[in-house]
């Protein structure tokens, strides 16, 4: 399998593809679909938030006479695809070892979101397309303007993104080679600006009872759609309180410890390679206080514990933690920013995996199991 990880790796997304266009096709029609719900969101009633994708699928659908389920169904498709084409060429040279093999197929990462089709095809998958196209720019210059542009998009489709607008910085960061903060730093931040004041303006400013009203009249009289689910929670959990007011009575040890178990399980071989991985250049701002890279992963994600607190959809929010971390680090790692220490493979903790048939056992059982 580490000879042939881009062979194994183009057929576990083709296969995954193949799930994901019939999952999609069967459930687009559902009238409770989680998925649609979201996707219908748009500005009849005028500004609100994730109301930019919605509002092009209905321009569409009117355009071309096709149904608005349908025309979300196309995008849908092709949104899918796009993330798996773009992760095959982040990942599909990359120097593999058996811990990361663990990592690539762990059940949080691309497998989670057909595994859980309530999931599949949700806003997010915009976000990791952004995330990655923007791994893949090397002028500065086109970088910023992608800033500007892409993350403000980004801010429209789903706002929870600005959680993670520490990891493009991270990037920008490492690939400056910063050792302190001076005025290029700062004028690199300018350009996260419009989108988090977009952000702000959302969070801010949430729709009101009249307009989403004027929302629901739309859909039903026009497309004979119901605005529920994530559609009706823009009025349900409009303001900042009742996002986290709504989590309040859904905490428990039980809950607790099971996502303790996810996390820990799920980001075990992503730990493991951070806690064993170094840069290869020093003194680069804040990166240079830690010894490894497990650290600075947490401290970015930390901000995350909002995102937790506002919203139960949990099982997501690891998935996209995990997201932004694996891609994250596999960048590094394969541009050389980072080297992974292979004694622990050699001879340390974890050499029983040389072991194919163990190796195999495991992975089936981690992977699939």
């Amino acid at each position: 399998m580490i000879n042939n990880f881009k062979k194994f790796f183009f057929y576990y997304l083709s296969l995954l593809f193949i799930f994901s266009f019939i999952y999609l096709v069967k459930k687009h029609d559902v009238g409770n679909d989680s998925t649609i719900s979201e996707w219908i969101i748009n500005y009849s009633g005028g500004f609100t938030k994730r109301g930019i994708i919605g509002e092009i699928c209905i321009l569409i659908a009117n355009t071309f006479n096709i149904s608005l389920r349908d025309t979300i169904l196309i995008f849908q498709i092709i949104i899918v695809a796009l993330y798996f084409v773009l992760l095959f060429i982040l990942i599909k040279d990359i120097k593999t070892n058996r811990i990361l093999i663990f990592s690539v197929f762990s059940p949080i990462f691309i497998l989670y979101p057909v595994a859980e089709v309530e999931v599949l095809a949700r806003k997010e998958v915009f976000i990791f397309c952004i995330f990655i196209l923007y791994l893949f720019i090397n002028n500065p210059f086109l970088r910023n303007l992608y800033k500007v542009v892409f993350l403000s998009l980004a801010v429209l489709i789903w706002e929870p993104v600005v959680f993670y607008f520490i990891f493009f910085l991270a990037i920008d960061i490492i690939d400056n080679k910063w050792e302190r903060i001076d005025k290029k730093l700062f004028l690199n931040l300018a350009f996260y600006f419009p989108a988090i004041l977009i952000a702000g303006y959302i969070a801010l400013n949430p729709i009101s009872v009249e307009n989403h009203a004027i929302l629901e009249n739309f859909l039903e009289k026009n497309f004979n759609e119901t605005c529920y689910m994530s559609c009706q929670m823009l009025k349900s959990k409009s303001s900042l309180y009742a996002q986290f007011e709504a989590n309040f009575e859904k905490y428990s040890f039980e809950v607790f410890f099971r996502y303790f178990l996810i996390i820990l399980f799920g980001f075990g071989p992503l730990i493991i390679l951070s806690k064993n991985s170094n840069f290869t250049l020093n003194n680069i701002l804040f990166f240079k206080y830690f010894s490894n890279l497990f650290m600075p992963i947490s401290i970015m994600l930390s901000p995350v514990i909002l995102l937790f607190s506002m919203g139960f959809d949990w099982g997501r929010w690891v998935n996209i933690s995990y997201v932004f971390s694996i891609i994250f680090y596999l960048y590094l790692y394969e541009n050389k920013k980072i080297i992974f220490n292979n004694f622990i493979l050699e001879k340390g903790y974890f050499k029983f995996i040389n072991n194919s048939k163990i190796f195999m056992i495991l992975f089936i059982i981690f992977c699939f199991g």
